[in-house]
């Protein structure tokens, strides 16, 4: 008790500590903390024993740049918008204020920073700190550093997870790291490990699909991509949104999950422990309430489970201005200093963003309110990070790195083979794709020619740095007429004048290729449907897309539709009609090639779904691992099935799986299985294939999914091949929460299903026993 009046004694009398010197550090003498030899604690440690109060807080204060406060003036004409998440202003704060507060040290991140440039010039501020403690500077770098112009752009999660190609997807993340580092920037808000299972969410897009399993497993790849052994071309990873966000009650961004213990650790907890057990450094907590309770105040949630029950050794930041919302949205908090306790105590370590922490924590540690240990608890971790990147040695990056690193050779290879990779075949009625004997082809639609394909989360790009799908068919058909017509790119305010030439048009020509979709480009205010904040009531094709595809169909049935959307959309009569249909989500810098090289056949189509498409809204919510009596009773004017399953997705060749096999039928609680499965290449083209492994619990204590994925394995085969594919299955993987909430292995029969997609008729089955 004396040691704890102590400690806030210290807090009131700092300011005259300070004033008289007596903590100032002398500059010819090399510190402990300054000291790359020692062990890192041992330099926070020491670094921790110098620092005051105000300063220990402002390493937790982080600001959006400079630069970023001045285009948020211009766009927001001076006026606050309290639900914009890209915008803020900060009342009576110039960019002078800021840099002063950096010099003082009252500010340890800022996020938004919008060059390299920029980062050095932040990083000299923070220099003339009293203690020169770095900067750690975030950014949303979620499929590249698509914030800074001429970085490599590359397809956006929900993309990258249709490869189920787990070594791609940390190929990725190393080079994202690698263009960030040499931007200046340190820390990525990446990845996002939210389960996505209401598609009207805008978000879904940047997710890795709806399965908790495949989510993991991505999410894992990412995180080690990213992070490496920390040296100086790795970041911070940071797994977000903690948690629920991918279900709201509405649709919407932000609304509420209530949600069942049950569910909590069966769906939603899984891809976020594995990110703990990868090593994740940072962590983010969600916008929404979870069962009544704001993310960021869930005491349950960010110390209960997160820290004491997992382990989690790193630190976790606010989303944008969400502390402020327990006061002002949630309503909770009747103060803004009341926000900052409920989070801080509840396990928040850092403040996104702005001016509203820093003096309400000081005087709440002042008057014993909140803990000191709770702030020392936060900055020991902010600090370790910075002194594992080695921000200490060298806050600083050359600008002819930056020019070396970004959209370099490998890193554009990269990009192509992830779009190739990632794009589904939905549809090839009677073969029709590839088309080989195309003479003249027209490419139209609102989505055909623009920079659409690089979804949210990227600013307009160099256009020589991103190839369209008109650009892309122009170059792969070299020996056929390619022509472009505008059928106009507005979805909110369509021109049904402009959908008439190409509809007049399709008759001349041997194959039409309509792209379509959504636009998830953040910068194009007004014209956006799709991203974050941009959620859906329905799931159709906005404005006169349909229209456009229906009178090309008429007047030519050689149709190849083409989605570049954020999110599933719903269109049966297209799938009902058009011959070839195209899920490209949204593939990045070269989705354009990509997209024509699978159109002619260079590229052999490979991607599978990771979400479930409904067959319209009303079969919300729609998800392959439901459980048995979601539909008992059928829907008496819509279908059962949804339009695309989870897992689908379509070959130019063929693919014949056969002899299923357990290595043993009988297995105990703590044992292991061996699946193997025959795949035969039956078709004439090379190609890949990704098997997939399901598990159903045929008897439970409590009732279990109809299926569930456990493992996946992309490989590759020639024409004529055939291939052993082996899983190994620990008794583990079968594991649930029982009727007593104990996670146990029950004893009983499993269902073991391999096959190309989750849907009935393409698995293989047998039994498996558990003693």
């Amino acid at each position: 008790m004396v040691k704890h009046i102590g400690r806030s004694i210290a807090f009131i009398i700092f300011p005259f500590i300070f004033l008289f010197g007596s903590v100032t550090v002398k500059a010819q003498k090399k510190l402990p903390y300054q000291n790359p030899e020692l062990p890192v604690d041992v330099r926070v440690k020491d670094l921790m024993s110098r620092m005051t109060p105000e300063e220990k807080i402002g390493q937790m204060c982080q600001y959006v740049s400079i630069e970023h406060l001045k285009k948020s003036r211009e766009h927001l004409k001076g006026k606050s918008d309290k639900s914009n998440d890209q915008y803020s202003l900060y009342p009576g704060i110039t960019p002078g204020d800021m840099m002063e507060m950096t010099k003082r040290g009252e500010i340890g991140s800022y996020l938004h920073v919008k060059s390299l440039k920029e980062a050095n010039e932040l990083q000299k501020l923070a220099m003339q700190s009293r203690l020169k403690i770095p900067l750690l500077i975030g950014i949303d770098a979620i499929h590249g550093q698509a914030f800074i112009s001429g970085a490599t752009v590359y397809p956006t999660q929900l993309s990258l997870s249709s490869t189920w190609d787990d070594d791609l997807l940390y190929e990725v993340a190393k080079e994202t790291a690698q263009e960030v580092r040499a931007t200046g920037m340190h820390w990525t808000f990446s990845p996002n490990v939210e389960v996505a299972r209401d598609p009207r969410w805008g978000r879904t897009g940047e997710t890795f699909g709806e399965d908790p399993y495949l989510i993991s497993r991505m999410g894992v790849a990412f995180t080690k991509g990213y992070q490496g052994n920390f040296g100086k071309d790795n970041i911070l990873a940071c797994a977000k949104h903690f948690l629920g966000g991918g279900e709201p009650y509405n649709g919407t961004n932000a609304a509420p999950i209530d949600v069942s213990e049950r569910q909590l650790r069966e769906i939603w907890l899984p891809p976020y422990k594995a990110q703990v057990e990868a090593g994740v450094y940072t962590f983010m907590a969600a916008h929404n309430e979870v069962s009544g309770i704001p993310a960021h105040m869930n005491k349950h949630l960010l110390t209960d489970i997160l820290r004491k029950e997992w382990g989690f050794k790193g630190f976790v930041v606010s989303d944008w201005m969400d502390i402020e919302r327990i006061h002002t949205l949630h309503h909770v908090a009747k103060s803004q200093e009341e926000a900052v306790k409920l989070a801080v105590t509840a396990g928040m370590d850092m403040h996104m963003h702005g001016p509203g922490f820093l003096k309400p924590l000081a005087k709440l540690v002042r008057e014993g309110q909140v803990p000191e240990e709770d702030v020392d608890r936060a900055v020991s971790k902010i600090l370790k990070a910075k002194f594992m990147l080695g921000l200490f040695e060298n806050p600083y990056v050359d600008e002819k790195r930056e020019k070396k690193v970004l959209f370099s050779k490998k890193h554009q290879q990269t990009a192509l083979r992830a779009a190739r990779e990632g794009i589904i075949l939905l549809k090839n009625e009677n073969n029709f794709l590839p088309l080989k004997n195309a003479k003249k082809i027209l490419v139209t639609g609102p989505n055909a020619n623009n920079q659409r394909i690089l979804g949210d989360w990227a600013y307009k790009q160099p256009e020589e740095n991103v190839i369209t799908v008109y650009e892309g068919v122009k170059n792969i058909f070299k020996k056929s007429q390619v022509d472009f017509i505008n059928s106009g790119e507005s979805l909110f305010h369509p021109d049904n004048e402009l959908i008439k030439k190409p509809i007049e048009k399709a008759g001349d020509y041997d194959a039409v290729v309509v792209v379509v979709g959504s636009n998830s480009l953040r910068y194009d205010k007004g014209e956006n449907n799709c991203g974050e904040n941009i959620d859906r009531g329905s799931l159709n094709l906005m404005g006169n897309q349909l229209e456009l595809i229906k009178g090309i169909y008429a007047n030519n049935k050689n149709v190849v539709v083409v989605f570049v959307n954020g999110r599933p959309l719903s269109e049966p009569w297209i799938k009902e009609n058009i011959p070839a249909i195209i899920e490209a989500w949204e593939p990045g810098d070269f989705g354009g090639r990509a997209i024509a090289e699978v159109i002619k056949g260079d590229v052999n189509p490979s991607g599978k779904l990771t979400v479930t498409i409904p067959y319209s809204t009303g079969q919300l919510n729609n998800f392959y691992n439901y459980k048995p009596s979601s539909y008992f009773h059928p829907y008496i004017d819509i279908p059962g099935e949804p339009l695309w399953a989870f897992g689908e997705g379509l070959s130019y060749t063929t693919f014949k799986y056969s002899d299923l096999q357990l290595d043993k039928n009988t297995i105990s609680a703590n044992d292991t299985v061996t699946v193997s499965v025959k795949i035969s290449n039956t078709g004439n083209f090379d190609g890949d294939e990704i098997v997939q492994l399901y598990i159903r619990d045929d008897y439970s204590s409590a009732t279990r999914p109809v299926k569930e994925l456990k493992d996946y394995k992309r490989i590759s085969l020639k024409k004529g091949e055939t291939k052993t594919v082996k899983f190994t299955l620990p008794a583990s993987k079968l594991a649930f929460y029982d009727v007593n909430m104990n996670y146990v292995v029950e004893p009983g029969t499993f269902t073991v299903m391999v096959g190309k997609s989750s849907k009935n008729k393409d698995l293989l089955k047998t039994k498996l026993t558990v003693n």
